[in-house]
């Protein structure tokens, strides 16, 4: 890469970096989910739509004519025009595809257009597709109306190119005319890994057709581009597919929700197979009979109802905005330097991760890959690879992106809705997935490893602003986080481990913590004889309440660090919580009385603003707390807009899903956390390196402000460390609890709680020494009937409850 020539000049690269300020200090590497808009950008399309009048089209014909040059200007863009292609606006990619095979006739003619066959005897055509395509692909096998459905794998479809180059031609055979056309379903860039697959294959295809049992079937070939578009130049004057299916938000990053379907020309008959018709889309309807007759012209027969028509407006604005940014030479557009530009970073990459070693000279990752990244023709700037420890083990995917988020980077992790690229690369068989989706993981979760055999993958992938500074940032967090630097000496067993640390008389309750305000900083019940109140969601105020921002969405450390530096102290007698902030000068205080007994009692004219926020995919009812304290918390995070709610009981109590009915107030999963020191302390001891993620040289933290990292509720001093993990419930004092599982770690015991600052540790280690699995500390709940006036005491006894 150094040695490479940019592909921008310094003005160019400068402007870039200009338009996108708002990253500061972010890397995202996550276009092959989705393009970043610029600044000018939107400024453009907010110029464009403010200075105008845009209508509905069926009201407008100013509105129609201009959605009909923006087709012009898509299917330039795409090197083509409307004599050879029509072009149909759709939600995006998805619902192309779903169009597509709904409306595919695999009965009609071969001939062409005004010959009447014989449609009595004719076989339905095949659908085929790719294996390693989108999940949108394989669902078009739910509606295509044709029982012969088939899968070809990525190898027999390059060796079909192979053999039409060496001479073959599917035995040189016509077409079977008793047969009605086939479809063939492909990617023309593959989304887990880039690889692109050489377009010469639409022309074989169609001339050709496919071998084994599609001997004879004429092929129309659907190119899904979605992928490749984003950062490669699709030529329609040279390759030439029946249909291409597009999501402009890959290009452009705006507008989302616009997508497009382009059917060349003499492909347009086989698409007969439409049902439904919406407003605009027909001459003439009846209401009292079944009569309709259907528009002319393709786009106005399958556009149905109102297009998102200041959506296509905002395209216009969007291609100008780009090629103003990267303007076209006389050699290459602007997407084809584009394409350069992310080839060369993807390339560097993928060298820099192959050079990865630990110190006992393994890999540091294993990268999954169809091409040697050597020639931007076959490959597009994706990189998909898992990493490993030195012993060869997989480090699971969640933990690698809970590291990335750490360090400000936005990637992928999981099979990128790539079901047989993740197969194919990852090794998994199809009994493999079975027996994870019964172990519990289903696509989208953080379930990584099942016996140890990853389940997905990490994928990064560039966009036309990304710079190598991006590319380097990867690369040293994955160095600084996951090389062994010294070679391991002899294993100590676990029982070894946990015998070096001493025997307590007795196991007991040696702390209890609140946390009032979900996020914020912690409220500490300590000294032998203490006690705090229980109640029907845990421990008394604890989590009761919220600070959300200007958009009504629960803000946390995952987004603000510095909320750990909201402290609050209560004073139960009176009812009311101070909080603290070591930057504002005055603290604020919170009155505790019941929120449900204010409103019965309040005057008429006291504020009272009920709201609606978002805690762990629940919704959440909450009464504001007022002005001043949206004033002290905007004020001490630095962040405008924001305010305090407090949960109130006007509606149904959260429940922990899939389990009892236990109330919850906000935390997260259960009522209680329960954390031990011993095994805190155990863990400190594990960690290699406390270096946090700007300074190599940290000192390791104390046993305290470690345990404080994990936010526990209830903290416990045992005999043995990790003791707690095979507990099945809990007795603490006269209090009975059940246990309700593992805790899995992310990145917020990352987080300083004293400071703010991020670490890498301890979750690196705690992945290392649990096999992958992010874990630590338990969750519990109430166990049998809770009587008024329980507490628990500080310096009770604890013993655990084996199965």
């Amino acid at each position: 890469m150094e040695q490479t020539p940019s592909e921008y000049s310094a003005e160019e690269a400068s402007k870039i970096a200009y338009e996108f300020r708002r990253l500061q200090d972010k890397c995202y590497l996550d276009h092959a989910g989705t393009a970043l808009y610029g600044e000018s950008q939107m400024s453009a399309v907010q110029t464009m739509l403010t200075g105008g009048l845009f209508c509905n089209p069926h009201t407008s014909r100013t509105m129609e004519d201009l959605i009909d040059l923006v087709r012009f200007r898509v299917l330039r863009w795409f090197n083509t025009r409307s004599a050879d292609y029509s072009l149909v606006f759709t939600s995006g990619t998805t619902a192309s595809l779903k169009l597509l095979a709904e409306a595919f006739d695999f009965t009609a003619a071969q001939s062409a257009a005004g010959e009447e066959p014989d449609q009595s005897s004719r076989q339905a055509g095949a659908f085929v597709y790719l294996r390693d395509s989108h999940t949108s692909v394989l669902g078009m096998r739910q509606v295509v109306r044709t029982e012969r459905i088939g899968v070809i794998e990525r190898s027999e479809l390059l060796q079909s190119l192979a053999g039409s180059r060496s001479g073959w031609s599917n035995g040189n055979k016509s077409p079977l005319h008793h047969r009605g056309p086939s479809l063939l379903a492909m990617p023309a860039q593959c989304n887990f890994n880039g690889v692109k697959y050489p377009l010469e294959l639409l022309e074989t295809v169609s001339q050709n057709g496919l071998p084994g049992p599609y001997e004879g079937d004429a092929f129309q070939v659907c190119l899904d581009a979605a992928s490749y578009v984003s950062t490669s130049y699709l030529d329609l004057t040279r390759h030439k597919p029946s249909f291409v299916c597009v999501s402009f938000y890959k290009i452009f990053g705006y507008p989302t929700g616009l997508g497009a379907l382009l059917v060349r020309k003499d492909a347009e008959r086989y698409l007969t197979g439409k049902r439904y018709f919406g407003g605009g889309t027909v001459q003439i309807a009846m209401s009292g009979r079944d009569f309709h007759v259907p528009r002319t012209r393709l786009s106005d027969r399958f556009e149905d109802g109102t297009l998102n028509f200041l959506a296509v407006a905002s395209l216009l604005a969007c291609m100008e905005q780009l090629e103003r940014l990267i303007p076209p030479t006389p050699t290459r557009t602007t997407i084809e330097r584009i394409s350069q530009h992310t080839f060369q970073l993807a390339q560097h990459c993928y060298r820099q991760l192959q050079q990865l070693e630990h110190a006992n000279g393994s890999k540091v990752v294993e990268l999954y890959h169809d091409t040697a990244y050597s020639d931007g023709r076959s490959q597009g700037p994706i990189v998909n690879f898992n990493v490993l420890n030195d012993d060869g083990g997989y480090v699971g995917f969640a933990e690698v992106a809970c590291m990335a988020s750490n360090h400000g980077i936005y990637l992928r992790t999981g099979c990128f809705c790539n079901p047989g690229a993740c197969q194919r690369h990852l090794r998994l068989s199809d009994d493999d997935i079975r027996r994870h989706f019964q172990a519990g993981h289903v696509c989208g979760d953080a379930n990584d490893l099942i016996d140890g055999q990853p389940t997905g993958s990490v994928r990064v992938s560039f966009g036309y602003m990304n710079r190598l500074a991006d590319v380097e940032r990867l690369i040293g967090m994955i160095s600084r986080c996951y090389i062994r630097r010294s070679v391991m000496g002899p294993l100590v067993s676990r029982k070894e481990v946990l015998a070096r640390y001493k025997n307590y008389d007795r196991a007991r309750l040696v702390q209890i913590c609140l946390f009032p305000i979900k996020s914020c900083g912690p409220f500490r019940v300590v000294g032998a004889g203490k006690e705090w109140p229980l109640s029907a969601t845990g421990l008394l105020y604890d989590r009761e309440f919220v600070i959300v921002d200007e958009h009504g969405m629960a803000i946390t450390q995952k987004k603000v660090a510095t909320l750990c530096l909201i402290r609050p102290t209560i004073n139960l007698a009176a009812k009311q919580m101070t909080l603290h902030h070591p930057d504002v000068e005055q603290d604020l205080i919170v009155d505790l009385a019941d929120t449900d007994d204010q409103s019965d009692h309040r005057p008429a004219d006291a504020p009272f603003r009920l709201c609606q926020t978002k805690v762990c995919q629940d919704n959440v009812q909450g009464v504001d707390c007022g002005e001043d304290a949206a004033d002290w918390v905007s004020l001490a995070l630095g962040v405008s807009g924001l305010r305090l709610l407090r949960q109130t009981r006007f509606h149904e109590q959260r429940t922990r899903r899939n389990r009892s009915e236990h109330q919850l107030s906000l935390n997260n999963q259960a009522q209680f956390l329960l954390i031990n020191r011993t095994s805190v302390r155990w863990l400190s001891d594990a960690v290699d390196d406390w270096g946090d993620v700007d300074d190599d040289g940290a000192n390791p933290p104390t046993l305290d402000s470690l345990v404080d990292r994990f936010r526990g509720n209830l903290i416990i001093e045992t005999s043995r460390p990790l003791e707690e993990a095979d507990w099945s419930g809990v007795t603490i004092g006269e209090r009975q609890f059940g246990v309700d599982g593992p805790c899995t770690r992310c990145q917020m015991i990352c987080i300083d709680q004293a400071t703010g600052k991020k670490t890498a540790e301890p979750l690196r280690t705690i992945c290392r020494e649990f096999g992958g699995k992010m874990r630590f500390g338990i969750y519990l709940s109430h166990a049998g009937t809770l009587s008024d006036g329980a507490t628990l005491v500080v310096d009770a006894s604890v013993s655990g409850v084996y199965e």
